[in-house]
């Protein structure tokens, strides 16, 4: 019955680290993406030639395709704006850099393996799921709820 309760309000109170974790988890990923988004722009057409080295189709499409994601996200999601939606076409961002350029590395970080993309997805997936929080303009404009 003392663990029940203390559980209980070790939940109650964590509910109040809720949106400050949001908020601090969107700046990070939005400062994550950022630099990738920079360099993409400040050389696109060498990022479509890697994107056809790669087989993906269309490269250059794709290649202003992902710099625009990148770019609206980092502003999406540190705004806190249509953050859920905008998650979305990140996740598949990051599962198309996991599948074409660090699969084949294993998971390791140190080796250029998949395990930071999948952290940002994952990061995503919850800005899906449980949206920006209080501090964020997803709240003011549209009252959303978390």
């Amino acid at each position: 019955m003392l663990l029940k309760k203390a559980h209980s309000e070790f939940a109650r109170l964590g509910e109040y680290l809720k949106s400050p974790s949001l908020l601090l988890a969107r700046l990070v990923v939005a400062y994550g993406f950022y630099e990738p988004a920079m360099m993409k722009w400040k050389d696109i057409n060498s990022v479509a030639e890697w994107f056809g080295s790669m087989g993906i189709p269309f490269p250059t499409l794709n290649a202003y395709m992902a710099a625009s994601t990148e770019a609206a996200g980092v502003v999406l999601l540190a705004l806190g704006l249509l953050t859920r939606l905008i998650s979305i076409p990140m996740i598949v961002i990051m599962v198309v850099a996991i599948v074409t350029a660090h699969l084949h590395n294993g998971f390791s970080a140190g080796t250029n393996g998949f395990e930071i993309p999948l952290y940002y997805m994952l990061f995503l997936l919850i800005f899906v799921s449980h949206g920006a929080g209080a501090f964020s303009l997803d709240r003011l404009i549209f009252g959303e709820k978390n």
